[in-house]
């Protein structure tokens, strides 16, 4: 059995805003609370490899792991997964970006499944994910919506 979650969000704020700062990997420590640092490894034309690094887990834990992101401005998708996979057997990740008459609507699909000494299985890990991706959607959201507020 594998994973498969899908969240999504609107943003008031155009597109391009939303895009820019989505993609802004550098920043994602302020874009999501559990992000500790991203740092960047190597960029190659709209495909960058990073290494995402969270804040400690309620047992005192770090986790941190190296992903590839490719991104398509014209089609407004990005394309990521996991290098170093960890729990995971494998993690793919599709962000989707549409312009809506309110603002931008952020549609995240993820596809995983676990190894079998994970953690938590696939059920369980379903379930963080989509207990955790609507709270960081918020986030990002308030994030952008405010810095649009104030871009003339």
């Amino acid at each position: 059995m594998a994973g498969h979650t899908e969240n999504e969000i609107t943003i008031a704020a155009p597109v391009d805003l939303v895009w820019d700062m989505t993609n802004d990997l550098e920043r994602w420590p302020e874009l999501f609370s559990e992000y500790a640092s991203c740092e960047v490894l190597s960029r190659e034309a709209n495909t960058v490899t990073f290494r995402l690094t969270m804040h400690p887990d309620e047992n005192g834990k770090v986790w941190s792991w190296v992903s590839e992101r490719t991104a398509d401005r014209e089609k407004l998708v990005v394309r990521a997964r996991r290098v170093e996979t960890g729990p995971f057997e494998y993690m793919n990740i599709v962000w989707e970006y549409e312009e809506t008459p309110d603002g931008t609507r952020m549609h995240w699909t993820q596809d995983f499944a676990m190894k079998p000494d994970a953690p938590v299985d696939d059920a369980g890990m379903t379930d963080i994910i989509n207990r955790n991706s609507p709270i960081q959607m918020a986030l990002i959201r308030d994030r952008i919506e405010e810095v649009s507020c104030t871009t003339p």
